[in-house]
């Protein structure tokens, strides 16, 4: 299933810790996917995920300022809540 998620480029700056330029750098060198709406690009936030994952200096910056550094934090530590692995479907 794909996600219909999209982010302005502020947004996606905020959320991956780094600079507006460097989105908009990402939106020029086609290495995020977007649509323009009322003349605002809106990144899909799958292929930002992807994007954040091949550059090494955007994963750094997106796990030390952006959204990376609460991942951490959202892990469930009691097993009696955990989800179990027999029900999540795919």
């Amino acid at each position: 299933m794909k996600s219909n998620v999209r982010l302005s480029v502020s947004e996606a700056a905020k959320l991956f810790g780094v600079s507006t330029r460097t989105v908009r750098r990402a939106i020029t060198n086609g290495e995020v996917s977007y649509i323009v709406v009322h003349g605002r690009y809106k990144i899909q936030f799958e292929s930002l995920l992807k994007w954040s994952q091949t550059s090494t200096t955007v994963r750094n910056k997106r796990d030390k300022a952006g959204i990376g550094q609460f991942v951490e934090k959202w892990r469930i530590k009691n097993t009696l809540y955990s989800p179990n692995p027999d029900t999540i479907e795919e």
